[in-house]
């Protein structure tokens, strides 16, 4: 086993979900030297098993956590302006009947019981309203439309649901693509000069000098390289606390909370492009989502996840938890049958000492140890929607410690392939289609959500689809898969089929064994051409 000595950069990060890719590309802006190691393949874990929703968080409203929310609410139109291809506004139906609840140990909930004794728990139609008011105004929208009422009688909004609904609001929130956003700021930092190393495990960090000596290993080859830098981040999501105590040996007080998100994939359940947002007898929460053109995502659960070791995994429990939920709104009631797919996700949340997983705060928490030389930043929770601020903050973090002479930069500044329009992506689609005949327009309108203006690099030449190479099935092509593991970090099947795109709903176990074949070879190629 081999054991190589790396350059020092100014930071190290561990981790690459949102928040590790996230803090790397400002890094790396900034004109910090970076290197960050992921254990799998980025975005693995949480960051590409969210609800895919860039929301302000209307429940937190509940739990008063205004700041979270103005935050969340302001960066939603930053976010769509720099990342029209993978992001998108989307409209969401609340129905509303006088039964409604909250979840008991919500402040809300405590106030009203007080004052308001006779409600029992119920939502009253006026404070929903005067939440929805808050939510069109506390970010002070440019581009997104603002609360309406509904009338779901003889409307498609109300068709799939039970004709008790006869009312609903309906207001605005936004779609992301979570785990291409990931990838996509981990190679704009690449662009800007940072090392990002995929399956790269961290084996042990400690402080010699003025500096971090970290030691990682390839979990491919097993050889393992030893780096130095002036500042280390701990941003490895539901492994934060772990890294903590056993790569870094630290004495922290602080805690993490591990709250397992749990989604089921169904048949498509309606036909229009508006999200339900429904809320049960026991106080909860979930959406159901269109998704991915023939299909309905639903979501989320809230569970204790106690060892991140142990991959999460919707339960049966969870699964008929989630379709018993939905079946309180829907006409026809949503069974197992038609569930084609579940993920999990565990959400790494700071340890405030909140009652239940539901009421833990999602807000991020930022905290750097000097004790013994070199400084340390470890992150906790957060929420994808505010990841942006929450490199903008840890960046504030660093700047303390090292010198920096530029100041925040990614608002405005779009991603990869965002260079367009907010409402461009039609005109990019026949764009695409008038130079490139032989895409059907799901072809062109699934490459233009991925890439956005990138396509044209990833088909230049292509003539006819054999130009393309050897087709996968469901539009996926050679060519493509050679960008994707050239600029995106994919190195198998599942980083492309479920992380890059979702194409694992559409191609059969044997099409994606190929497919991971091909690219085992092509990685084989790729290192030889390389030494």
């Amino acid at each position: 086993m081999s054991q190589r000595l790396s350059r020092v950069s100014d930071v190290f990060i561990i981790g690459g979900g949102i928040n590790g890719c996230g803090i790397a590309r400002d890094a790396a802006g900034r004109g910090l030297s970076v290197a960050l190691a992921e254990m799998n393949d980025i975005a693995s874990a949480t960051s590409s098993s969210s609800t895919k929703l860039f929301h302000g968080g209307l429940r937190y409203l509940e739990y008063f956590e205004f700041r979270l929310v103005r935050e969340a609410l302001v960066e939603r139109e930053v976010l769509l302006r720099a990342m029209p291809h993978i992001a998108w506004p989307m409209r969401f139906v609340l129905p509303y009947h006088k039964d409604m609840r909250f979840e008991s140990d919500t402040p809300t909930s405590r106030l009203l019981s007080v004052v308001m004794p006779w409600m029992k728990g119920r939502r009253p139609a006026w404070l929903i309203r005067l939440g929805l008011f808050l939510y069109d105004t506390l970010g002070g929208r440019k581009i997104l439309p603002g609360t309406r009422t509904l009338d779901l009688r003889n409307s498609p909004e109300g068709a799939p649901l039970q004709p008790q609904f006869a009312k609903a609001y309906e207001y605005s929130d936004c779609w992301v693509e979570d785990s291409r956003l990931v990838s996509l700021n981990a190679r704009d930092a690449a662009m800007r000069g940072a090392q990002i190393m995929t399956r790269t495990k961290v084996v042990s960090a400690q402080r010699e000098d003025d500096l971090w000596r970290v030691e990682t290993e390839d979990t491919e080859t097993g050889s393992t390289k030893v780096h130095y830098a002036r500042m280390l981040v701990n941003a490895g999501g539901p492994w934060v606390g772990d890294i903590i105590q056993t790569k870094l040996r630290s004495n922290s007080s602080d805690g993490v909370r591990l709250v397992r998100g749990s989604h089921i994939v169904t048949r498509k359940l309606f036909d229009h492009d508006k999200c339900y947002f429904f809320q049960g007898t026991d106080g909860r929460i979930i959406f159901a989502i269109p998704y991915e053109t023939d299909f309905t995502l639903i979501g989320t659960t809230d569970a204790e996840h106690e060892d991140p070791s142990k991959a999460p995994e919707c339960t049966p429990e969870e699964r008929d938890y989630l379709l018993n939920f939905a079946s309180q709104y829907f006409a026809k009631p949503v069974t197992k049958e038609q569930v084609v797919w579940s993920y999990s996700g565990v959400r790494p949340l700071y340890d405030d000492g909140a009652s239940s997983a539901t009421a833990a705060t999602r807000d991020y928490t930022l905290k750097v140890d000097k004790a013994g030389g070199a400084p340390l930043l470890n992150i906790f929770g957060g929420k994808i929607t505010t990841y942006r601020r929450l490199a903008e903050a840890a960046m504030d973090k660093i700047t303390a410690e090292l010198s920096v002479a530029k100041g925040n930069w990614t608002a405005g500044v779009t991603l990869p392939g965002g260079d367009f329009p907010v409402d461009g992506v039609s005109e990019l689609v026949a764009e695409l289609r008038r130079n490139y005949p032989f895409l059907t327009n799901a072809w062109a309108l699934r490459l233009v959500r991925g890439y956005g203006t990138d396509v044209a690099r990833i088909l230049e030449g292509a003539t006819g689809a054999e130009d393309l190479g050897r087709d996968f099935g469901a539009t996926l092509t050679e060519a493509e898969v050679l960008w994707l593991m050239e600029h995106e970090f994919a190195k198998r099947a599942e980083d492309v089929v479920w992380r890059r795109s979702k194409l694992g709903l559409r191609l059969s176990k044997d099409e994606i064994a190929a497919l991971d074949a091909w690219m085992a070879t092509q990685r084989e190629h790729m290192r030889q051409a390389a030494e």
